[in-house]
């Protein structure tokens, strides 16, 4: 199992398990067959429906979507399509910055060269031979692929309906910012690690300019339940 550090944009070390080939593969063919099966109901409902041939035009439109179906998801759906969000895995940028338009647009664009030359052998020769695991259009990105399974989620924390935020400074924070510290806290489960722990609540501290006399641990768990309570409203 490949692991790979990334150097978050609050200057935390956090570690990914780089998704497998196979996993990729899987992520590919489920949105193939999405992609498939919209082109083939489109184009039977509308030709279905009317008695001369379409016109260029509605055809152009008909297809669009699916030809920017990897763009439109992973822009939409922070770096996921249905068939990477299905196999776990998500697009991140290795130097730690949530990956943007541009990033998603650069793989996009050399997607042809990846999986349509020679079968998907460039993307698979990529891959294999590259140190973090990327496709041409990773490389190109900054990006690589890394699995989400065992990410934590906001669903994970229950916060009573009459929970009384301490610290409404966290409409500050973005919804990368929450991730973070989510994953800070999964991995000083995993690892006993404090150092990570430590440095993230004091970056939080910093930027919302907070004093307390909670422990690390204490203190970013409540950060996390008063977030997902204000942003809830």
């Amino acid at each position: 199992m490949q692991k790979i550090k990334i150097q978050t944009t609050q200057n935390v070390a956090i570690e990914f398990v780089l998704a497998g080939l196979g996993s990729r593969i899987l992520a590919y063919l489920i949105d193939s067959l999405i992609v498939g099966v919209y082109l083939i109901a489109v184009f039977w409902g509308y030709l279905s429906t009317i008695d001369s041939e379409p016109s260029t035009v509605i055809l152009i439109l008909l297809f669009l979507p699916s030809f920017l179906y990897h763009l439109l998801c992973e822009t939409l759906l922070n770096g996921q399509s249905v068939g990477k969000r299905q196999m776990n895995i998500r697009v991140v940028r290795l130097d730690g910055s949530p990956p943007g338009f541009s990033a998603y647009l650069l793989r996009w664009l050399l997607r042809p060269i990846d999986l349509i030359l020679f079968s998907g052998g460039v993307a698979i020769l990529s891959i294999a031979v590259s140190q973090n695991d990327q496709r041409l259009g990773d490389l190109a990105a900054g990006t690589t692929v890394v699995k989400t399974k065992d990410a934590p989620s906001l669903a994970m924390f229950t916060v009573d309906e009459d929970h009384q935020p301490q610290f409404p400074q966290v409409t500050q924070l973005s919804d990368a910012d929450i991730e973070t510290i989510l994953r800070v806290i999964t991995t000083y489960r995993e690892t006993g690690q404090t150092a990570p722990l430590r440095a993230t609540a004091e970056k939080i501290e910093t930027l919302l300019s907070i004093t307390h006399d909670m422990r690390p641990l204490q203190f970013l768990y409540t950060i996390v339940r008063d977030y997902k309570h204000i942003t809830a409203q």
